[in-house]
């Protein structure tokens, strides 16, 4: 790329939008893919051990049923976006809606365990879709002024879904008497909990036809008239629409459609840059985060706490990652994104190392001792806040951000797929892990949240304030 197209306009940087609310809308609905995902991981929790019952499955084979769905979830972010720079951003989230509003039908009613497995990963694939298309969309129609704010919707919308997912599942059960396979209109409790996934994925639907498509893609297939009114639209009237469109066209001329074959290069395969965006991804994944949301009532039941009060703990922790998530938002842009992504490590690593404590002491009466088990309590929020904060919400912003333009597709594509893998291993391990030794597995947790630590300060560049045709 030249010089002349990584310098942006006067203004560019600084552009206010003269209907910020309309330039919220537009993220929020963007980010509804995010809701999906939050909706998914959790939602599952609240039928775990109804299909353990049901199907009379062990703790491996179950893992592989919740887990399944993120092979779907990393097989759709590797492809979305090559299909987002073919046919669009919008279609693209057209075709995730549909495929989600599909699965969660399927699997609200499956004949068989292969059945539901195939309709989770179905579901999968578009939640990877959505998890590429949201924050690369954002990123491509905030002001640089507002991006981290805006970029910081894909997580809210992730705790949002999670929080309104157990909330839902909680309301079911008390439906259904407290039982998960209580029959609930014409089917198992846990049944209805999936299908409901059909409201937000219509509304996913529903809501791309309301915003505008991405004015660089426009740009590239040449509807330049229309980039136009979108960017004067998302960046306001003070800005040189004129100066803003030259100054894309200009940064695409110097760039092909990306593809995998451009990520390639340096001494490990990967550009370094790529490795960074997939560092990011899996040490998101490593410290363990989504067991809190997949798992988190099985957990609590298996030291000894009562399944109604499990099923509201986890309510509660989904509230405090919204809490956190909240803080992220206020200050992303305020004190940058590697300065929370430090705070937030040494935050994980305190709780992690204190929930490895606490389950490291033998059960009495198939429970925790009282101490050992409000320790455990506290730290599991505590983790949770120190992940919202930070790392939940600064590495869907980084990755928005931090690729060059001439790869960002392709490269979000790959730091995306590897963010599912890494949440796969982590997913499927688990039940495993923790029928072998529950401590240990959190102080491997707790390794990974320390080693998050060097890895920021050594690779990660703060992208704070730059345009994204500075990237690079």
């Amino acid at each position: 790329m030249t010089s002349t197209a990584q310098v942006p306009p006067p203004g560019a940087r600084t552009a206010h939008p003269d209907h910020l609310g309309h330039v919220i809308f537009i993220a929020a609905a963007a980010a509804m893919g995010g809701f999906l995902f939050g909706y998914d991981s959790a939602v599952i929790n609240g039928a775990v051990e109804a299909i353990r019952s049901r199907y009379d499955i062990g703790s491996a084979a179950l893992a592989q049923v919740i887990a399944i769905a993120l092979i779907g979830c990393a097989i759709g972010a590797a492809t979305a976006g090559r299909i987002a720079d073919r046919i669009g951003r919008i279609r693209c989230m057209q075709i995730s809606a549909a495929l989600f509003t599909v699965s969660a039908v399927g699997s609200a009613l499956p004949f068989a365990l292969w059945d539901l497995a195939f309709w989770r990963i179905v579901g999968g694939f578009a939640i990877g879709m959505a998890s590429v298309i949201g924050p690369a969309y954002i990123a491509e129609v905030s002001p640089a002024a507002y991006r981290g704010r805006l970029g910081s919707f894909q997580q809210a919308a992730i705790v949002v879904g999670i929080a309104i997912s157990q909330l839902v599942n909680w309301g079911i059960l008390n439906a259904a008497g407290g039982d998960q396979r209580g029959e609930l209109l014409g089917v198992e409790a846990w049944q209805v909990m999936l299908g409901v996934m059909v409201i937000p994925a219509a509304l996913y639907g529903l809501l791309s036809f309301a915003i505008p498509e991405s004015p660089r893609f426009l740009i590239s297939v040449g509807k330049e008239e229309r980039a136009r009114e979108v960017l004067k639209e998302v960046e306001g009237d003070r800005t040189d629409l004129k100066a803003r469109v030259a100054e894309i066209e200009l940064a695409m001329k110097s760039e092909h459609k990306s593809s995998f074959k451009d990520l390639l290069g340096g001494s490990f395969f990967f550009k370094p840059i790529v490795w960074v965006g997939i560092g990011l991804s899996v040490f998101q994944q490593f410290v363990g985060i989504n067991v809190a949301f997949y798992y988190s009532s099985t957990l609590w039941q298996s030291v000894g706490v009562d399944p109604t009060d499990s099923f509201f703990y986890s309510f509660t922790t989904s509230i405090i990652n919204i809490i956190g998530t909240v803080i992220a938002m206020i200050f992303v842009d305020r004190i940058g994104r590697k300065p929370l992504a430090l705070i937030g490590s040494v935050g994980m690593v305190i709780g992690l190392g204190l929930e490895a404590w606490a389950f490291s002491f033998d059960l009495v009466d198939g429970k925790l001792p009282a101490t050992q088990g409000w320790v455990a309590l506290i730290a599991a929020h505590v983790f949770v806040l120190f992940f919202a904060l930070s790392w939940g919400v600064v590495v869907w912003v980084f990755l928005g951000e931090m690729f060059p333009n001439r790869i960002r597709a392709a490269a979000l594509g790959v730091a995306a797929s590897a963010q599912w893998i890494a949440n796969w291993a982590i997913t499927a391990s688990f039940p495993s892990l923790a029928d072998w030794n529950l401590s240990a597995t959190y102080v491997i947790y707790t390794i990974f949240a320390a080693l998050s630590i060097p890895f920021v300060l050594k690779f990660v560049k703060e992208t704070k304030g730059k345009a994204l045709e500075e990237m690079g």
